[in-house]
């Protein structure tokens, strides 16, 4: 297809390619030249027009295919827009005379066709050059309408609908023909020319006031006409004009001349007559007689949704405006008794309204426009309230106008519910205050007479609830006190347990919202209620049916709460059942019908609420459990048999209640192991088939579950994926099955219990008879696998019979088959689950049998269903012989049969059984499958063969995978042949070609990126289908191109251009079809989890050219948000969030200012800022320029629709904010660095900080925290945490030792100080932790700033020391009033543990404001502590516990608030304990109270939870946690009191210190480690004391661990226990000393953790001499070995040069390694009188040949300077026959010797020689001698030679020489001293230099130096001098002239000193005035 690509058309190139390829060459070309063409110049084509038009008018001629038609359109338009336009009018004439040509030959049409598309976009592209032409081309169009064929009757249609856009008014002298055209077609009866045609009239109506003023009645009642049995794009294509009327009619239009615009009573009034007495009478009669049902409901449907699409025409301005008198007239639909004619008609009517309502009040208008919404519902509810109080009062009879009033009810409160769910606590003033009216009408409806009223005001005050969750204990209450005072009121009765039930079930959405007493008051209401229930005949049902609704609203609760009850309720339900069969045939002889249905009714209550207990309460539903429970089920089954007969002798009235009792036994039944009923399956089964297969009932009902089981792939077949549209509420009425979309409250009441649904609209359980029927199905699911194969035949054959009795009743025929398959596809999904066969070959027969006989059905569901039992009977069969003939037998029917219901059947039979087979079971059969299916999608002369038979080789595609590789090539060349050449409206058709180019890509996968010439061509074939599809004219068609796209940019992105695809997406954002929104914002959330900057950069560049209203200023990320506000779909909602999630990753550091910007602008343009007071202007314009900078749009004419950010919205821009703080703390720390964001900015270097923006960042966390919505006050609060964390040390470069967020003082305050009024707990939680932030970050300093913000926390402490939430009083639910306590707790203990802390001045005035209630807070703290201590006793001793639970929680709350305690126990035990230790126990330990055990359980109570959590893997995993338990164990052992308690319970410090060593094995925590090395240190300390006394002396005792014997028990030792931690800690961080790891060959090196760890090596170091302390003299020498082979291995990993330690890490380990060793070495165990002497004495020993032998080893790799200090050490501190073993001593000084012999390091020679100092001035002569006799001699001949080696470096090195030389001669005696000071003055003169020539530096040094210490010498010992000076004359020459030198340079300078005094003086004197003063100055000013 290369050759394609070219500005002109290669003819040569085609006339090669093959027949079947040259369409798809042309089209190649067609689009390359469209692209090329928009991205050209003039210049660039001039030459080449002629020609190109040439060759596009020739391909009109020759007869294109369907996409290549509208591409000529476009590319000749393309090129007359760049090129010369002078050639236009010929080419519009040729494609007329084309259009006039009368030849109807189908050969000509596909030409007439390209003409007509073609002058349809020449002429909306360039329509003001072909006004001449415009007359001529309309004539042509409309007379060609008269005789032609469907499709050039829709393409003209579409084409005048192409000049109107064109020429717009220009155009209006044929404005009126192409009305009259349009209207003719709209009632056309093809689907296609009523959608081409609405288009059309759609337009027209934009540009001509006719049509909505003398026409606008005609065209209403045209379009209702129209919308007589259409399709859904047709209905919406109608929906859409007739929105866009009567939006004409309302809008300010220019004055109309003729005529007059129908006022919005007439223009609603046509609406509602439409949907009202459209098919009966009204303005439509004549129209639509004989119209069907079907009918009737699609024209209600059209004109449901024209009611929608006048809104979103219309605009939120005018909605807002107009909003009563628009509900109003809406609800007024309901008010006509045609609309309401039965109980289906009415649901389905009530349903339309609620649609309209949603769609409108729920989407289109903001939130304050909303709360307005909700008070007129209210009115309306007042007014209708108000109407039956007034019948009432007469004696007329209401039942008629109950019944119409009822619907309004219903849709009012319905509506009414999901706008105050949605608006969520935004709404709280319209529940709070009471003028509003919202409760009174919702509540006074309860009372109302029709059950639908009062299930709907239950359900609007569940909405409630879950909006206002604090408001349930209140209304719950409320409620209960109505039932107690209407007691004898059936209305009362029902409606307010209605309530009471819905609002219980409404604590499912905010568990804990329902205090434990509330729950037993209901309780024990509802038992009050039953137990009355015969006391009162007229009320036993309306008693029996609220007692039971009660009790399984109840059981939603779960187990904590119905747990104490559970006896009781099974007690209750046995009591409901008889207790045998004889009780029960006695039974059913006695009774009247009315307490027969008294007795239906109670029973299947009973039933519900145990179905309830089992969903909720799994846990507490154990084998003994459901054993009992069995019962009372056994009897209902026994009951359920005895039915019939009942009913026959009580009367047909029984029938529902009877149907009830079925439903909700095989509900239960469902939840229940199919093995507990086992027993009952014959009688069970029995009553299933009978129920399926209508045997009793009369109707011909069908199950709704048909669509759901069948595959989700045969949605395209079954129409299922009109569920995945926005109108899905309405158009569900016109799908297949039974009672189809008339779901409503009243069919199930306890849907008022359960969970909602997703979407936010009202529950709509299907009608009781088709509900029985897919419970039955579910049911019989479950319970045929278990069935023996003989009653599997049965079945199976029963159905067989069944369906062919039916056969004379065609329509009941397929009901029954339709149940039946339903069920059967049900039984064969439970085999497949359970892995179980489905039998022998009889029953297979049968089973197989009734299917291929489905698979001919003319009723294509029963085929679909056919189709999907044979593939799933195929995956459950166990013989491969009867996959294989089944697909022979679809081979050969596919073969022979030529009938299309034969054909579909067996092909979707063939994929289905691929699908389920798989490929590898059915490889043998592909290519055979694949050749069959491939011809048949090559029928053009039947579509409906196609769609199937590509929809089954998409089956087969996916099946087989890359199996399918060799089948690819010819598909995909099927597949594009379809595309180019199967007519646009066969839409089916190109669906299944999409879906299986999806399977196909999905195939190719990465392949798809090779270059080979094969895969070439599949690329370019999928790019050119993609392409083909995104110019289709149905939306799923335009959805599955994206879905491709996306596939093809997953596997193959460098051939997918996102530059043209991008811009695409974006357009789709504003569709009217909600799979092509899903489809764009699934793709472009993929395509941002990679190249998020660059779609951006994308949309930014073309939002011009994008035409979206939502991309604007803001570009993708605006679009986003505004989004948000307007979709409803949560799969959509989900897809945005995560798109803006991966873009904010990618982007929001580059786009700092950006970000913030939106996100402020987001809060800020709320609905409240058109609410704001005048009082602060300069606030409101910022606000409203945030509002306009997010609101406005680049060309946005349809602004007025914009919908001001939700609250969501509004939570999602907060919690952005807070992940870009987070995602700069972890990037660049100058984002906190003020003076440096500063700087940058004054520099002109382009970048943004954070820290700049700090002030947007204080004002949208206070917007948030300040907010009427508890959502956004709780993230608004978090993102001032957030804040205050990050900001709390910034400092403030004006001012110094202040920080940057002390200005904003004020606006932390005011965001607290409405939180902790809030009647929200969740807020005042979270207000608590900013507040303890606030106060311990230092920020504030001001004792009276900071009194300020803790009085907040002072008044909620003075509620927690007076509150009890398990008080019976307290109304506010148990759980959130104890996460509030805990709450305020946590924040003063982290106050407190701040204060006390505090190392600094910044929190001194802190402590001041916590002392004056720390008793209170003590004793809080400790009963919270005892609280979570007692939560975690094992189950076995709850029955201990006390009643009424612990101080904060009840027992019923126990397992609901150990998520509370879990968050807040750390601190609280942290705070306790160092309150323990600074008051409680230091008073104590005053008062001499030490062997006082008052304090033992506050101890014992503190050590125990936290050593408990140390233990614990769940609480483990918090690192807090952790650190928080050890700091509260270091913080009690530091406290005297404290290890004098502890100090003989050996057991406790050996547990403890168990728990601590396995807690660093688990954790690599460097702070962790820390803490416990002081724990361990303070344990130590402790048994010191307890061992040694308090003074601290230490002498060896026998009494200390390992007595005489020396042996440490392994598991009650304490030293062992120390050892263990200390090893522990050192081999972490050194694995090396490991000996296993040093002998396992896994390298030299030491490997270390981190580079912090020196500080924890060097505390455990420090550790080991004390260790040996607690020992006896036999068990310290036991223990010493390890702890001098610990000791050296650290110092051998610390004197080496290269490890993973800082150098001052090292320095410090290698010194606490030597302290230790010296306090070894000085210890008194190694007394002279010590009995272990000499064994300490080897044990140094070798200590000290271990450190030599390492360090002979490789000599460079260690630090010479530790080792001499270490080897020093040995020599001065050790006893004295430690070194004395001359093997060691001399290689102890041949050390030293090399070190000071190392030339290249001068640092090295002088510490030698410091270092051995000391040793020279030993007193131990064996030590000193032969050292002195080593090194001297190396000292003398390095000064012997000074003279001439002298350097700079060596000059320091031959001082240090001259010292020790010095210190020797000090240190002889006698004679000897005298020959030592000869040789000392020699050197000494000898260092002097020769000659005045020398002039290096070093030299001079060396001479001063030695010149002053020879002055300094020679008075010791004159004699000696003068004699040494006397024998060696040439020293004496030599010394002489040093002496004049050196008193020539006293001389000068002297003289200079001298000249340099002169100087200062002359000038002193000069600088002094000329003038005398009188007065003596100089003392002026001093004191």
């Amino acid at each position: 297809m290369d050759l394609a690509q070219g500005l002109l058309l290669n003819e040569d190139a085609l006339k090669s390619v093959p027949e079947n390829k040259k369409e798809a060459f042309v089209y190649d070309w067609l689009q390359f030249l469209q692209k090329v063409l928009k991205a050209s110049q003039k210049n660039d084509i001039q030459e080449k027009q002629a020609k190109l038009v040439e060759q596009l008018t020739s391909q009109i001629q020759k007869g294109c295919g369907p996409p290549a038609r509208s591409l000529i359109g476009h590319c000749l338009a393309a090129l007359y827009k760049v090129g010369d336009s002078f050639t236009i009018y010929k080419t519009v004439s040729k494609c007329n005379e084309i259009v006039k040509c009368k030849d109807d030959s189908p050969s000509y049409l596909s030409t007439r066709l390209a003409a007509i598309v073609t002058i349809g976009i020449l002429y909306e592209s360039q329509g003001r050059l072909l006004g001449g032409l415009f007359p001529d081309t309309v004539q042509v169009l409309l007379k060609g309408l008269k005789n032609a064929e469907s499709q050039t009757r829709s393409e003209t249609m579409l084409a005048l609908c192409r000049i109107l856009i064109g020429l717009g008014a220009s155009a209006s002298m044929y404005h009126r023909d192409i009305y009259k055209a349009g209207k003719s077609c709209l009632v056309d009866r093809s689907m296609l020319v009523r959608t081409a045609a609405a288009q059309c009239l759609t337009e027209l109506i934009k540009e001509s006031g006719f049509v909505y003023t003398n026409e606008f009645e005609v065209l209403v009642q045209h379009c209702v006409r129209a919308l007589d049995g259409s399709s859904y794009e047709t209905r919406s294509a109608i929906a859409r004009l007739l929105g866009n009327l009567v939006a004409c009619t309302q809008k300010p239009r220019p004055i109309v001349t003729k005529g007059k615009k129908p006022s919005a009573k007439e223009a609603f009034d046509a609406l509602e007559n439409g949907f009202v007495h459209a098919g009966s009478t009204g303005g439509a009669r004549e129209l639509l007689k004989g119209s069907s049902i079907t009918s009737l409901r699609s024209i209600r449907v059209g004109v449901t949704e024209a009611y929608v699409e006048f809104v979103r025409e219309i605009g939120t301005e005018w909605l807002s405006r107009n909003l009563p008198s628009f509900i109003n007239r809406v609800l007024n639909i309901l008010s006509h008794p045609k609309a309401t004619p039965n109980h289906i008609e009415s649901v389905y009517s009530q349903r339309c309204v609620s649609y309209i309502l949603r769609s409108t009040l729920g989407t289109r208008l903001g939130e304050t426009q909303q709360q307005t919404a909700v008070l007129e519902l209210c009115k309306i509810i007042k007014k209708q309230l108000s109407k039956l109080d007034a019948f009432s009062n007469e004696t007329t009879n209401i039942s008629s106008d109950t019944s119409h009033n009822q619907h309004i009810l219903v849709s009012c409160l319905q509506e009414t519910g999901s706008l105050l769910r949605s608006l969520g606590a935004s709404a709280l003033p319209l529940v709070s205050e009471s003028q509003s009216g919202v409760l009174d009408p919702v509540l006074g409806v309860l009372l109302y007479p029709s059950l639908s009223a009062r299930l709907s005001a239950a359900w609007c005050l569940r909405c409630i609830a879950s909006a206002f969750p604090w408001q349930l204990p209140g209304l719950i209450e409320k409620c209960i006190e109505k039932v107690r005072a209407y007691k004898s009121s059936d209305e009362a009765l029902s409606g307010y347990t209605a309530a009471i039930s819905a609002l219980v079930g409404s604590a499912q959405d905010t568990p804990g919202s329902i205090p434990f007493d509330k729950t037993k008051v209901i309780f024990q209401l509802a038992d009050d209620i039953l137990r009355s229930a015969g006391e009162n005949a007229r009320l036993s049902v309306f008693r029996a049916q609220g007692a039971w609704l009660l009790f399984g609203s109840l059981m939603t609760l779960g187990p904590s709460a119905v747990k104490p009850h559970l006896n009781k309720m099974l007690a209750l339900w046995k009591t409901a059942f008889p207790r045998s069969p004889s009780e029960l045939e006695k039974e059913c002889k006695r009774g009247d019908s009315f307490s027969w249905q008294v007795t239906l009714e109670s029973r299947s209550g009973a039933l519900c609420a145990m179905r309830s207990f089992v969903a909720h309460c799994g846990d507490l539903l154990n084998e003994e459990f459901t054993r009992k429970l069995m019962v009372p089920l056994e009897s209902a089954m026994a009951l359920i048999g005895a039915l019939p007969e009942i009913i026959k002798t009580q009367g047909s009235h029984l029938k529902a209640s009877a149907a009830m009792l079925r439903l909700r036994l095989y509900d239960i039944l469902a939840f229940l192991p199919a093995s507990v009923y086992e027993g009952s399956f014959s009688s069970l089964l029995r009553e299933l088939v009978a129920e399926f297969t209508l045997t009793d009932n009369p109707s011909n009902t069908t199950t709704s579950l048909l669509r759901s089981l069948c595959h989700q792939d045969d949605s395209i077949l079954l129409g299922s994926w009109l569920r995945e549209t926005d109108q899905s509420l309405v158009e569900e009425q016109l799908s297949g099955h039974s009672a189809s979309g008339s779901g409503a409250l009243e069919h199930d009441p306890t849907s008022i219990y359960l969970k909602p649904p997703a979407n936010n609209v009202a529950p709509g359980p299907l009608p009781l008879g088709v509900s029985v029927i897919d419970a039955a199905i579910a049911l019989f699911g479950l319970a045929f696998p278990r069935v023996a194969m003989k009653h599997r035949l049965q079945m199976l054959r029963h159905f067989d019979t069944c369906a062919k009795q039916a056969a004379r009743n065609p329509q009941r025929q397929r009901a029954i088959q339709i149940n039946v398959f339903t069920a059967l596809i049900c039984a064969l999904k439970g085999l497949g689950d359970c892995k179980k066969r489905i039998g022998g070959a009889d029953v297979r027969s049968a089973a197989s049998q009734l299917i291929v006989d489905a698979l001919a059905s003319s009723d294509t569901t029963l085929r679909c269903a056919a189709g999907e039992a044979i593939g799933r009977m195929a995956q459950v069969t166990d013989d491969q012989a009867f996959v294989t003939q089944t697909i022979q037998k679809c081979f050969e029917k596919l073969k022979t049969a030529r009938d299309v219901i034969s054909r579909t059947g067996h092909s979707l039979a063939l994929g289905c059984l691929h699908r389920y087979v798989g490929g590898i079971g059915s490889s043998q059969h592909l290519r055979m499958s694949v050749g069959i299916l491939l011809a048949l999608s090559q029928d053009s002369n039947s579509p409906e063969v196609q769609v199937w038979a590509l929809h089954a080789l998409s089956l087969i595609v996916d099946a087989f995978g890359p199996m399918f590789r060799s089948f690819v090539d010819p598909t995909l060349q099927v597949i594009l042949t379809l595309f180019l050449q199967v007519a646009p409206y066969h839409v089916q058709v190109h669906r299944s070609l999409s879906r299986c180019l999806s399977a196909l890509i999905t195939t190719l996968g990465p392949e798809l990126q090779g270059t080979a010439a094969s895969i070439s061509s599949a690329r370019s074939i999928c790019l050119t289908s993609c392409a083909i599809m995104s110019h289709h004219i149905d939306a799923q068609v335009q959805a599955e191109s994206v879905s491709c796209s996306q596939q093809l940019h997953m596997f193959a992105p460098r051939h997918v251009e996102l530059a043209s695809l991008v811009p695409r997406l974006c357009k789709y954002f504003t569709s009217w079809h909600l799979v092509l929104r899903r489809a764009a914002l699934s793709c472009l959330r993929q395509f941002a989890q990679r190249e998020a900057k660059e779609i951006c950069d994308i949309v930014t560049r073309n939002k011009n050219n994008i035409k979206s209203q939502l991309v604007g200023t803001t570009g993708l990320e605006g679009a986003l948000f505004q989004m948000l506000d307007n979709e409803t779909d949560t799969k959509l909602s989900s897809d945005i969030r995560d798109t803006l999630s991966h873009v904010i990753q990618a982007t929001a550091i580059e786009k700092l200012g950006f970000w913030l910007s939106l996100c402020k602008s987001v809060l800020a343009a709320s609905s409240d800022i058109t609410l704001s007071s005048g009082d602060d202007k300069t606030e409101g314009r910022n606000d409203g320029e945030d509002v306009q900078s997010f609101t406005s749009t680049a060309e946005s004419p349809k602004k007025q629709n914009m919908v001001l950010p939700r609250w969501p919205t509004r939570v999602l821009a907060i919690d952005i904010v807070c992940k870009i703080v987070a995602m700069c703390r972890e990037g660049s720390p100058h984002h906190f660095d003020l003076a440096f964001a500063r700087a940058q900015v004054r520099s002109g270097i382009k970048g943004d900080y954070l820290v700049v923006h700090l002030s947007d960042l204080v004002r949208m966390s206070f917007m948030a925290a300040t907010d009427n919505n508890t959502q956004l006050r709780m993230a608004g609060l978090e993102a001032l945490q957030t804040v205050i964390d990050n900001f709390k040390d910034v400092p403030e470069p004006e001012f110094q030792d202040s920080v940057i967020l002390d200005q904003y003082q004020a606006n932390v305050g005011a965001a607290l100080r409405p939180a902790f009024s809030d009647s929200s707990p969740e807020v005042t939680v979270r207000a608590c932790q900013v507040c303890s932030s606030w106060i311990t970050s230092g920020v504030v300093s001001d004792l009276s700033d900071l009194r300020r913000v803790s009085s907040l926390l002072v008044t909620s402490l003075d509620k927690v020391s007076i509150k009890e939430p398990s008080s019976p009083q307290s109304n506010s639910s148990e759980c959130l009033s104890t996460l509030e306590i805990l709450a305020v707790l946590k924040a003063w203990a982290e106050i407190y543990i701040a204060a006390i802390n505090s190392d600094g001045n910044s929190l001194d005035g802190v402590l001041s404001l916590v002392e004056p209630h720390l008793d209170t807070l003590a004793q809080c703290w400790f009963e919270a502590i005892k609280d979570h201590a007692t939560l975690k006793l094992p189950s076995q001793l709850i029955s201990l516990l006390p009643e009424k639970g612990g101080r904060f929680f009840s027992l019923e709350t126990m397992s609901t608030v150990r998520v509370h305690y879990n968050y807040a126990w750390a601190s609280l035990v942290h705070a306790f304990a160092s309150w323990l230790n600074k008051v409680e126990f230091k008073k104590k330990l005053e008062e001499g109270e030490e062997d006082n055990d008052s304090g033992d359980h506050k101890l014992h109570l503190v050590m125990g939870v936290c050593v408990e959590a140390l233990c614990s893997p769940r609480i483990s995993d918090s690192i807090d946690v952790i650190i928080s338990c050890l700091s509260t164990i270091d913080v009690l052992l530091d406290s005297d009191w404290t290890r004098k308690r502890l100090s003989h319970n050996s057991v406790v410090k050996v547990e403890l210190l168990n728990v601590l060593h396995r807690l660093l094995l688990t954790r690599d925590s460097n702070q962790s480690q820390k803490i416990v090395l002081r724990i361990v240190r303070n344990i130590l300390v402790s048994c010191k004391e307890s061992l040694h006394g308090t003074g601290g002396n230490f002498s060896p005792k026998e009494v200390g661990e390992g007595g005489e014997t020396g042996e440490i028990e392994v598991g009650s030792s304490i030293v062992f226990a120390l050892l263990e931690v200390c090893v522990c800690v050192l081999v972490r961080s050194m694995p090396y000393i490991n000996p296993e790891f040093r002998t396992s060959g896994k390298g030299g090196s030491c490997n270390y953790r981190d580079t912090s760890d020196g500080e924890v090596v060097s505390m455990a170091v420090q550790l080991l001499p004390d260790v040996l302390c607690l020992c006896s003299q036999r068990g310290a020498l036991t223990v010493l070995p390890p702890v001098l082979y610990l000791l050296t291995g650290t110092l051998r990993v610390a004197v080496k040069k290269e490890n993973d330690f800082q150098p001052q890490s090292s320095m410090n380990v290698a010194t606490s390694t030597l302290q230790a060793l010296r306090a070894i070495m000085t210890s008194p165990f190694i007394d002279e009188n010590g009995s272990y002497v000499d064994e300490w004495r080897k044990l140094l020993q070798s200590s000290l040949a271990t450190v030599l032998d390492f360090v002979k080893d490789d000599f460079l790799a260690y630090n010479q300077t530790l080792v001499l200090t270490t080897l020093s050490l040995f020599m001065l501190t050790s006893p004295d026959n430690v070194v004395r073993n001359p093997e060691l001593f001399v290689q102890v000084l041949d050390y030293f010797e090399n070190c000071f012999e190392s030339k290249e390091d001068s640092q090295l020679q002088i510490k030698s020689l410091l270092l051995l100092a000391p040793v020279f001035r030993s007193t131990n002569q064996n030590l000193a001698c032969p050292a002195i006799h080593r090194i001297a001699p190396l000292v003398v001949k390095r000064l012997d030679t000074a003279a001439s080696d002298v350097t700079k470096e060596n000059i320091s090195v031959l001082t240090e020489c001259v010292n020790v030389i010095e210190l020797l001669v000090s240190l002889v005696s006698g004679e000897s001293k005298h020959e030592m000071f000869e040789m000392f003055v020699l050197l000494l003169i000898n260092c002097l230099k020769e000659d005045d020539s020398a002039n290096d530096e070093a030299k001079l040094q060396l001479h001063d130096s030695a010149l002053q210490r020879l002055l300094k010498t020679a008075p010791a010992l004159p004699a000696v001098f003068k004699n040494v000076m006397q024998n060696n004359p040439d020293c004496k020459l030599k010394m002489e002239k040093a002496l004049r030198e050196n008193q020539v340079k006293s001389k000068q300078k002297q003289d200079e000193l001298n000249r340099s005094q002169s100087a200062t003086t002359n000038k002193t004197l000069r600088s002094q005035p000329s003038i005398k003063l009188k007065m003596d100055f100089s003392n002026f000013g001093k004191k």
